[in-house]
């Protein structure tokens, strides 16, 4: 099976194609934002972007930006075309790809929402994505796949703490308890996630680490609802179907 990332980038590559941009003496360049500049100051200080473990780095394309979470930030400057030849196979690479992709749907009008909230936006944000998936899923059991702690409170205000699991990556939050919902290991508990889980929520930065595939198969072979939220994805998400949550983006 082609990689998600993969079959993006196909689609992507038509999509220049019939705009005829890849030919265009267009430069894409991609700086690293510091926390305070992606995301304002939240309520809460253990966002993964504020402990540092995540960068957020943003693509401009003409007009438009464009965002996507990377733990290996790298700036770059080129054409469309020097995006699309980059070998997708590092964080690095696809987190450059992903901004990149964002930025020019942007500028297209095929998607909105490709820039992170700001402030208390994050903990409305939250409340409204736990308010969705009780209204239209009703008291289900929710897998959250990375620790996102306004999007975990919010959950088990509104579902319960027994209704709630986590799996993160940083070995700080693994086998803790948050808000009352367990954190299990992102590296060896997925599958058990899946498994255990009505409706899998996950965070959009999975698609740059290379961790999404594995969790869509999960899914997927498990017949569980797969949601992703946040501002990385919104490219992806348009070009595949996948439902995407982020109700407080600029």
């Amino acid at each position: 099976m082609k990689p998600t990332i993969e079959e993006v980038k196909g689609k992507f590559r038509k999509i220049i194609a019939e705009h005829r941009l890849g030919n265009e003496p267009v430069e894409v360049t991609i700086g690293t934002l510091t926390a305070r500049q992606a995301i304002g100051s939240p309520v809460r200080q253990d966002f993964p972007l504020l402990e540092g473990r995540e960068v957020m780095i943003e693509a401009q394309f003409k007009d438009s930006f464009g965002q996507a979470f990377t733990d290996r930030p790298h700036e770059f400057k080129g054409s469309l075309n020097d995006v699309l030849s980059l070998k997708l196979d590092t964080n690095d690479a696809r987190a450059i790809f992903d901004a990149t992709l964002n930025a020019v749907m942007a500028h297209l009008g095929m998607v909105t929402g490709v820039r992170h909230c700001h402030d208390d936006e994050l903990e409305k944000c939250a409340a409204e994505i736990a308010k969705y998936i009780l209204t239209n899923y009703g008291k289900v059991k929710v897998g959250l796949v990375g620790y996102q702690p306004a999007i975990l409170e919010n959950l088990v205000l509104a579902l319960g703490s027994e209704s709630v699991r986590c799996t993160d990556l940083n070995p700080k939050n693994i086998g803790s308890q948050k808000y009352g919902a367990k954190v299990w290991d992102g590296r060896t508990d997925t599958e058990r996630l899946i498994s255990w889980c009505n409706v899998l929520l996950a965070t959009s930065s999975t698609i740059v680490n290379d961790t999404f595939d594995g969790i869509k198969t999960g899914a997927d072979a498990q017949g569980k609802r797969l949601i992703i939220f946040g501002v990385t994805g919104a490219g992806v998400s348009a070009l595949l179907g996948i439902e995407r949550l982020c109700f407080q983006p600029h």
